[in-house]
């Protein structure tokens, strides 16, 4: 099927939606006399975390509805391409999307959105993948919301440096270092850079002498960090002490590997992360890992949904106290057993 076709079908499908919104509010004798449109792209549709903050951003959005706004959520996935991502923003706005929140492939790409929104005059909240700040300050309707990658890089190296220093054990060689191997997210990302340099040099500033075995890319995915795990153990086996993850869901695929190993469970190396995955949380719970960083999911979505439905309305964004009026950028927080019940149930 050719895009121009694709395109077409996909306006008429959300017309179609649109409709039957229009008619279900009216069965109740209430029509509703604004429908906000809102349209949300994602890098990809396999990243559970980037998953988990739109169904929080859905349903902050349904809170939101009255009697004299409904709101319809299309939600989109780039699949890793940052062509197929311009595209598919064209398509939401030929369909009549009010506010466009984006998750960027490419962050330093959103060249052809920026374009095409101002073009139609619709406003873009980018999320989870900061643009660069030159691209952010071309129109005053362009928005990010997220964390500081830095920051978290240096809480889990807070985090991992205390619980070596209280665990003489990690270092189970008795060699004075600690042997660790790196799973990094993306080649060439921004996240994936911050968060490995400020982990490792927040480990090391605090008094902890590191040697690093390896290093592997393994694109924030559990089964492909599963695998680049079972060859490290394959290469090294118990030599390893520490795994130092860029997000959650790569180290619980370092957990599975071990879970999957013939290395028994009391030579396993302490298992950091980033994120507060669920999953992540009951492996800290379970011993099966040391620690995560909690990115507030919760916030974010929080904030999206109400600047969506401010810009929607032409409502002042001052109280949303944007730093520059452009960024939301919501703190991290360190989560090891000690804490982990607290983030469990939020």
């Amino acid at each position: 099927m050719s895009r121009q076709k694709r395109r077409k079908i996909y306006v008429l499908l959300l017309a179609a939606a649109m409709i039957v919104s229009l008619m279900g509010c009216g069965s109740s004798n209430k029509k509703s006399n604004k429908t906000m449109r809102v349209g949300v792209v994602t890098y990809t549709a396999d990243d559970p975390f980037i998953n988990a903050m739109i169904e929080k951003v859905k349903s902050q959005l349904k809170t939101m509805e009255t009697t004299n706004m409904n709101v319809i959520v299309s939600v989109r996935s780039g699949d890793n391409d940052q062509r197929e991502q311009d595209e598919i923003v064209d398509e939401m706005i030929d369909a009549g999307c009010d506010v466009l929140c984006v998750n960027l492939v490419d962050r330093t790409a959103p060249a052809n959105i920026i374009k095409s929104a101002r073009q139609s005059d619709i406003p873009v909240i980018f999320f989870n993948r900061e643009p660069v700040r030159d691209d952010l300050m071309q129109w005053e309707k362009l928005y990010y919301v997220g964390c500081d990658a830095k920051e978290s890089g240096d809480m889990q190296g807070e985090i991992a440096a205390n619980y070596i220093k209280k665990h003489s054990e990690v270092d189970r060689n008795g060699d004075g270092k600690i042997q660790y191997v790196l799973l990094e997210g993306e080649a060439g990302h921004q996240d994936a850079i911050s968060r490995t340099d400020c982990s490792v040099k927040t480990i090391m500033d605090k008094g902890v002498d590191l040697e690093k075995l390896s290093y592997q890319f393994a694109d924030w995915n559990r089964g492909q960090a599963e695998n680049r795990m079972t060859q490290l153990i394959s290469q090294y086996g118990s030599q390893i002490e520490l795994v130092i993850s860029n997000n959650d869901e790569m180290a619980l695929g370092a957990v599975e590997a071990y879970d999957n190993s013939s290395i028994s469970r009391d030579k396993w190396p302490v298992i950091f992360g980033i994120d507060g995955l669920d999953d992540a949380l009951q492996a800290i719970k379970q011993g099966n890992m040391q620690g995560t960083v909690y990115n507030d999911k919760e916030a974010q979505a929080g904030e999206i949904a109400r600047l969506a439905v401010d810009l929607f309305k032409g409502n002042s964004i001052d109280g949303h106290n944007l730093d520059e009026g452009k960024y939301y950028v919501s703190p991290y927080w360190k989560v090891d057993v000690d804490s982990v019940d607290d983030f469990l149930h939020r």
